[in-house]
């Protein structure tokens, strides 16, 4: 999505663009040069550089050559540009205050501290109220977010709006830079997709051990009872009496007592220990 300010100034240049089609002679040119350099919410020229009689004026007509150079610090030079350039055409009061601004756009986004006293050589202003007046100015305008430091001097920004075009020679720069941004992406990716896939596998193998733990504890569990039927099978065989004699005790042990005491049972005695006397003393009698 395109920044609401880049967007703005967009519009504004396009009238300028559809005018540049009339504008067949040199002079006609020029004289739109200054008029969007100096109209407001004009901030971006590349479009306007690339039209048929504007680029005309850079080589076709020496005498005009000054308002396309002019025109090129207006979409990607600075204050500094200006001064150092001999012969382009003077600027009127709204072009200055125009290229001051986007030149301190320019110089937010180098690692070079804004401090007063920096900006005010870089942008040939004699004060610092006219420099806080700048700087306020392009605040109003959407053009940074920034902070008047008034007790250290300096300027604090915090983001600046996409209106600075690219110098052409920057381009393959640019293009190298980005490429190797790109492969530097590539070689994090790789290696993230290297250690997920060990995390994965380390995962399988930590869960097929466990599984085959949970196989031996099941088996060795088996075993042990397999291995106490047996015991007692063997017992069996061995003393018939005394096995049927531990089953029967097993069995009268078993029962459940009773809960309260009734007529003739005391309470907690065993549920069907009577049957069993009186089976004991016919089998005697």
């Amino acid at each position: 999505m395109m920044d609401p300010t880049q967007q703005k100034a967009l519009n504004a240049l396009e009238s300028f663009i559809l005018l540049s089609s009339s504008a067949s002679s040199p002079r006609a040119a020029a004289d739109l040069v200054k008029q969007a350099t100096s109209a407001p919410n004009t901030y971006v020229f590349a479009e306007l550089l690339q039209t048929k009689n504007i680029a005309a004026l850079k080589t076709g007509h020496p005498e005009y050559a000054s308002s396309y150079t002019l025109l090129e610090i207006f979409a990607w030079g600075t204050w500094a540009d200006y001064s150092s350039t001999p012969n382009l055409p003077s600027l009127s009061d709204a072009q200055a205050h125009k290229l001051r601004q986007l030149s301190l756009l320019s110089l937010s986004a180098s690692p070079t501290a804004l401090t007063y006293t920096h900006l005010l050589t870089a942008l040939s202003l004699s004060s610092t109220r006219a420099l806080e007046n700048l700087v306020i100015s392009t605040i109003y305008a959407g053009l940074l977010v920034a902070k008047l430091d008034t007790r250290s001097q300096r300027v604090d920004v915090s983001s600046i709006s996409p209106l600075r075009d690219l110098r052409p020679a920057k381009v393959p720069e640019l293009i190298s830079t980005l490429d190797t941004w790109n492969g530097r992406c590539v070689s994090v990716l790789d290696d993230l997709e290297h250690h997920i896939k060990e995390v994965r596998q380390k995962a399988l193998e930590r869960r097929k051990r466990e599984q085959r733990d949970e196989a031996a504890v099941e088996k060795l569990l088996g075993q042990a009872l397999k291995d106490k039927g047996k015991a007692g099978e063997k017992r069996m065989a061995q003393d018939p009496v005394g096995g049927r004699e531990a089953v029967m005790g097993e069995g009268i042990d078993g029962m459940d007592l009773d809960e309260k005491a009734g007529p003739g049972r005391p309470r907690g005695a065993k549920r069907g220990g009577g049957a069993f006397k009186n089976a004991a003393k016919r089998m005697m009698g």
